[in-house]
């Protein structure tokens, strides 16, 4: 007789809506709507647009008239793929990208997507998660998980740079913060909440999260053609010359030819 033993249930894989409710999410979003409120308030214009991360309003501190979330599932404004936004072309002064690019299977696309949208002298705002920090050390203990956000494929930041320099951004701003290790009970970080404050001074590159800010630059070009057509420049006319003072002009002359004249025949007699 067969001994069966009963299937286990497979535990459930945690989402990211799921996540962002733990002590450690929460405390990914309180420094994420930190930076993000600071940012986006001195931007002006009349289009943002928040793409990923839906669950969190990040755009809540724009003066902005239109601000949208765009993502695949509610409670997005906008349905669609990361990878093709429904959004004209230079239309968008303002794009908000957190955690999309280390969880999208091709981020150069969404890159190229965001860079269509935005108008020239257009501002980006990424959010990632760092891979030389303490959680992308826990990625790396736990790389067969499949919840969120270890699941991830963590971009450094060199790299991000790279990346935007080829598409025509300039990164003018950039920070990092939740130095605190992920942990998963309260407690635990409350009693690191002092390495926020001592990991921004003493390393600062080992932030678990990553902020950069780009505008992306359209370089003007004016073609200068041969002046084949080109006119001639006008001769200036001369002035009028009055009457008198020609018929006076002409007397002078006269009187001048006259004694010229008079003074060759006497040159001749003299020497007769």
């Amino acid at each position: 007789m067969l001994n069966v033993q009963p299937k286990l249930p497979e535990p459930p894989v945690q989402t990211s809506h799921d996540w962002l409710g733990t002590p450690l999410g929460s405390y990914l979003v309180e420094r994420e709507l930190a930076y993000f409120d600071a940012a986006v308030g001195d931007l002006f214009g009349y289009h943002a647009l928040q793409v990923g991360l839906p669950q969190v309003d990040l755009l809540r501190a724009s003066r902005m008239t239109l601000r949208a979330r765009a993502a695949p599932l509610a409670p997005a404004d906008v349905r669609c793929e990361h990878t093709a936004l429904p959004v004209a072309s230079g239309a968008v002064d303002l794009v908000v990208l957190p955690h999309v690019l280390e969880f999208s299977l091709n981020p150069h696309q969404i890159l190229r997507e965001v860079e269509r949208v935005l108008i020239p002298d257009g501002h980006l705002l990424i959010s990632g998660l760092n891979p030389w920090s303490l959680w992308g050390i826990r990625r790396t203990l736990t790389r067969s998980a499949i919840d969120f956000p270890w699941q991830g494929e963590y971009i450094s930041l060199l790299r991000l740079k790279d990346w935007l320099a080829l598409l025509g951004f300039e990164v003018i701003a950039g920070r990092m913060a939740c130095y605190a290790p992920p942990v998963t009970q309260q407690k635990w970080l409350r009693r690191c909440a002092f390495m926020e404050a001592a990991g921004n001074r003493w390393w600062p590159f080992a932030g678990g999260v990553y902020f950069l800010q780009a505008i992306k630059r359209v370089h003007g070009m004016r073609v200068i053609t041969p002046r084949w057509h080109e006119r001639a420049r006008a001769r200036p006319a001369l002035a009028v010359v009055p009457r008198r003072v020609a018929a006076a002009e002409a007397r002078v002359a006269t009187d001048q030819r006259a004694a010229d004249g008079d003074a060759a025949v006497a040159a001749r007699s003299t020497c007769r």
